[in-house]
């Protein structure tokens, strides 16, 4: 049984913060049939429009919430109720509120026609201005959420969440069956469906949802901590002996035991938000929201492993990238990336999928993005699919991390038409942490006592610290100066630092 809107409103806020802003709806239509429907759907639910809007507490913290009312006419969007959901969305705006929608509807009002329809732009157009003021949007579709409402506001969140096994998608199955003469496979709208491809950020119970929220407002409201001072420590030439072999740092950093991502994130913050990505929580991306040492930050970041299998990183999981990169921008939040890959996919389908042209992208989205960005060489740097995530105005290293065009054993392939050289262009081509230094990439060498998989806690740590230390130095950088310097930086790349 699907929760009403003031029942799912009840199990988010804290007891009694609920204030409704809602006016009563005084128009009426002509049409008696359709005027009978209104009065019907009035007495069973108890409400007098297909949505409530109105300001609680999640937390403790203030936030704006849009619950539809499937049982109003399956929640379906006339022109009172858009009027209901805009006049919420502009309130909240104006007084700078995070704003929560809880849609669910089969779309706009077929009563009403194209009036409802046109309805979906002035909706849509609200929700434009408060993202670009800089403010929290996150959506939670319910079961189901359809046509006109999925296809604006309902997936324009920073964060769009979905409850288990909910129908969401723009045509509804009856539709489809009577316009294409087949069914619609069942599951090409579930939820699960398309969190598996990066459509949604997570799937997430009811009763679970007051506590993603709560972590998700947490990091997203949260300003960064003042810096001391703008500069950064000058950094520590690192001697001959902190220089692990080459050929031996590629190796450890394939360990199955080396701390990835996911673990670097558990071990170091205070707060956290996994979310789903392209191929579900066993993907190859990571994306979170974090807060570190009071630090918070949206991060993005490569796991190159689940369990024993290697993950390449696809053109899905890089335009989850370019997404999450973008929200962080407008909510101003620092990026955080964090560079694990064995590679990008080389299949038929990738190339079909435009694995390429969306590392070019990244590429580009990362070089202009204003808000400050920090990437994390955590381990193997391989090819196009690693590049995509270095651009930033820092760069920190774990000591056995690498970067390179390809494996070792690839660029043995095609230099000697085998792969036994490897270790010995390991060590010639400048792949590891302190060469990628001396080349203007990495800015700061986190050691390793001598590999990460054997200190994971310690390991995890320092390179937490680093990152902390970090975010608080480019937020209390002046964006003009911060950006000027990531032109020049990237400028430079390559050459010797003397």
């Amino acid at each position: 049984m699907s929760l009403t809107a003031h029942q799912l409103i009840g199990l988010l806020v804290d007891p009694g913060s609920f204030v409704s802003w809602d006016d009563p709806v005084t128009t009426e239509p002509r049409d008696p049939e359709y005027r009978a429907s209104l009065t019907r759907a009035r007495e069973r639910t108890g409400i007098d429009e297909a949505v409530v809007t109105g300001i609680g507490r999640i937390g403790g913290g203030q936030a704006a919430l849009i619950a539809s009312e499937f049982g109003f006419l399956g929640g379906s969007i006339g022109v009172a109720t858009a009027e209901r959901i805009t006049r919420a969305v502009e309130q909240a705006t104006a007084a700078r509120l995070p704003l929560i929608a809880l849609p669910v509807s089969g779309g706009t009002r077929m009563q009403e026609g194209s009036a409802a329809f046109l309805c979906m732009l002035r909706i849509t157009a609200a929700v434009q201005a408060h993202r670009a003021a800089g403010l929290p949007y996150l959506t939670y579709l319910r079961n189901p959420t359809m046509g006109g409402v999925f296809a604006s506001w309902g997936t324009l969140g920073h964060l769009v969440l979905a409850e288990p096994d909910a129908r969401l998608g723009f045509l509804g199955p009856r539709v489809y069956e009577e316009l294409r003469g087949v069914q619609l496979p069942p599951d090409v709208q579930r939820a699960e469906t398309l969190a598996e491809r990066g459509l949604v950020d997570a799937v997430v119970a009811p009763e679970e949802l007051r506590e993603v929220l709560r972590r998700s407002l947490s990091v997203l409201t949260r300003r960064a901590l003042p810096s001391p001072s703008a500069v950064p420590p000058a950094a520590v030439p690192p001697t001959p002996a902190d220089r692990p072999d080459a050929w031996q740092a590629v190796l450890r950093t394939r360990h199955p035991d080396r701390p990835g991502t996911r673990e670097l994130l558990r071990r170091t913050t205070e707060e956290l938000v996994l979310l789903d990505s392209p191929g579900g929580r066993d993907g190859a991306l990571v994306r979170a929201l974090a807060v570190l040492d009071g630090q918070p930050a949206v991060v993005v970041g490569q796991q190159r492993r689940a369990g024993a299998q290697e993950r390449p990183f696809t053109a899905a999981d890089l335009r989850s990238v370019r997404r999450t990169a973008r929200f962080a921008e407008q909510l101003g939040l620092p990026l955080v990336t964090v560079v694990d890959t064995a590679g990008a996919e080389l299949s038929v389908q990738a190339e079909l999928d435009g694995v390429a042209v969306e590392i070019a992208h990244c590429l580009t989205t990362l070089l202009s993005l204003r808000t400050p960005v920090l990437a994390v060489l955590l381990g193997q740097g391989s090819g196009g699919g690693a590049l995509a995530l270095l651009p930033a105005d820092r760069v920190l290293a774990a000591g056995n991390a690498w970067l390179a065009p390809l494996p070792p054993e690839g660029a043995s392939a095609i230099v000697h038409r085998d792969g036994s050289h490897a270790p010995e262009l390991a060590r010639a081509q400048g792949i590891g942490a302190h060469d990628l230094a001396a080349v203007g990439l990495v800015d700061t060498v986190i050691p390793e006592l001598p590999d990460a998989a054997d200190e994971p806690a310690a390991f995890c740590a320092r390179l937490g610290h680093a990152i902390s230390t970090t975010l608080t130095t480019l937020a209390a950088t002046p964006t003009p100066d911060r950006l000027a310097a990531r032109t020049t930086r990237h400028r430079r790349l390559g050459d010797l630092v003397v």
